[in-house]
């Protein structure tokens, strides 16, 4: 029998729906994941693994500290530049999205309303390549 290989996923979002939805399309998928409610929770791991995320999926509106900070700090500290951040958010506005390219998001995809639309979202973040992956205007947002 082929053994899957799984991947340990990061995701921080404040929302219980969305964590529990995210787990469900993870779950589907075989992949692991590591689901927190707070930034700070999640760096605290970051920071101490194991586990190590292959990627980090990060939702912007959340109390305390904002996806926006959140990825600033994985950006600045040292041996976190290499980790694939994805912005998981129900915005889409281009100012948001340029502002998280800046601040060095890997890449940008608009919360999902379906299952299959997210489990097909998390397939293609985990189909890229993200050693040689150079995020672009035409490639930095993922449209389902």
């Amino acid at each position: 029998m082929l053994q899957l290989q799984t991947t340990t996923f990061f995701y921080v979002d404040d929302d219980s729906d969305d964590r529990s939805f995210f787990q469900e399309a993870a779950d589907e998928l075989g992949e692991n994941v590591s689901i927190f409610e707070l930034g700070d929770e999640m760096m605290q791991i970051l920071k101490n693994p194991p586990p190590k995320p292959s990627v980090v999926f990060i939702d912007l509106n959340m109390p305390i500290k904002n996806g926006f900070e959140l990825l600033q700090e994985i950006r600045s500290s040292s041996g976190f530049n290499s980790i694939p951040i994805v912005v998981y958010s129900t915005s889409n506005s281009i100012d948001t999205i340029s502002k998280c390219m800046e601040l060095g998001a890997s890449l940008f995809i608009t919360k999902a309303i379906s299952l299959s639309s997210l489990i097909k979202a998390i397939e293609h973040v985990m189909g890229i390549d993200w050693e040689n992956f150079k995020p672009n205007l035409q490639t930095f947002v993922y449209k389902s």
